[in-house]
């Protein structure tokens, strides 16, 4: 990040310099005018984006509407535009240009869980879009050459000068054997990239449960559940931790799935971002796994 101008103040969530007035910050959202929550364990709780809070992005905003669902209600003026999947669309004013874009890689797209074809909103006018389920709405602004790393299926909707591509996880375990054998992929088997290009960005997530943020100094791990991890900075290295209670000297071949933890190790440096809600991994043995360190207790 550069120099900070003087009289601004950095957001501790999206880590943008702005202005130190105002109750949310302008570059994502986030409350200013409340008391930073940090767990015991380092984490600091984001607060989610208030109602009617305004995020402004060259000539255009987006307003974020509504606390259970939340909305993305955007205003295009001028060269600003903003991609999405067909299904966020939840209405639009007649003046705005509806289209279809292709952005590049579209089969990899489809592969990594996103449409092979995206809709496109062009001003002026406004247009709303929504997750369209419970959680929050995380707003992340990219600066010209930042690329952030975020889970598949977590994207709502991005600027126009914001590119996408893809990246195997790397991270995955198989049960069973033979004809039985299943391949499981605890963190999914692609990663979305976006990088924001010559001029500042905006990239909207939907995160389906409450957000927390934790920076790691170099070298620095932590062990998370691989279904909570929502984003992280791509220089934020990670694989699989697999921790077995230990037997009389032995792993019992019971214990060694009833009660094993899958985790996903993240080392620093770096910032990453969970989400309170995420989808356990299978309890069968694991037979064959990606790199991992193992734990045994």
């Amino acid at each position: 990040m550069s120099a900070v101008p003087e009289g601004y103040t950095v957001c501790r969530y999206c880590r943008m310099p702005h202005p130190p007035a105002g109750p949310s910050c302008p570059s994502c959202g986030a409350a200013l005018d409340i008391r930073q929550v940090v767990t015991r364990s380092g984490w600091i709780e984001q607060p989610p984006i208030k109602d009617l809070a305004r995020i402004q992005f060259g000539q255009s905003r987006v307003q974020i509407e509504g606390k259970y669902v939340p909305v993305a209600d955007f205003t295009l003026m001028g060269p600003e535009w903003i991609y999405f999947a067909h299904h966020a669309l939840l209405w639009t004013e007649p003046g705005i240009q509806l289209g279809n874009t292709s952005l590049s890689g579209g089969w990899n797209r489809m592969l990594s869980g996103l449409p092979l074809i995206m809709v496109e909103a062009r001003g002026p006018g406004r247009v709303a879009l929504s997750g369209d389920r419970p959680g929050e709405l995380i707003a992340l602004p990219l600066m010209p050459g930042r690329t952030m790393w975020t889970r598949e299926h977590r994207f709502l909707t991005a600027t126009g000068n914001v590119t996408y591509t893809w990246q195997p996880t790397g991270v995955w375990y198989d049960t069973g054997s033979g004809d039985d054998r299943e391949t499981h992929y605890p963190l999914g088997q692609f990663g979305d990239l976006f990088s924001a290009q010559q001029s500042p960005g905006l990239l909207l997530l939907h995160s389906p449960g409450n957000t927390f943020l934790r920076d790691l100094a170099p070298g620095e791990t932590i062990l998370v559940q691989p279904g909570a991890l929502l984003y992280r900075d791509v220089s934020v290295q990670m694989h699989l931790h697999l921790e077995y209670p230990r037997g009389a000297g032995t792993v019992s071949w019971r214990s060694s799935f009833s009660q094993r933890n899958v985790w996903l190790r993240l080392i620093g440096p770096g910032r990453v971002a969970v989400s309170s809600v995420f989808h356990h991994t299978s309890a069968e043995r694991i037979t064959r796994n990606s790199g991992a360190t193992v734990q045994r207790w």
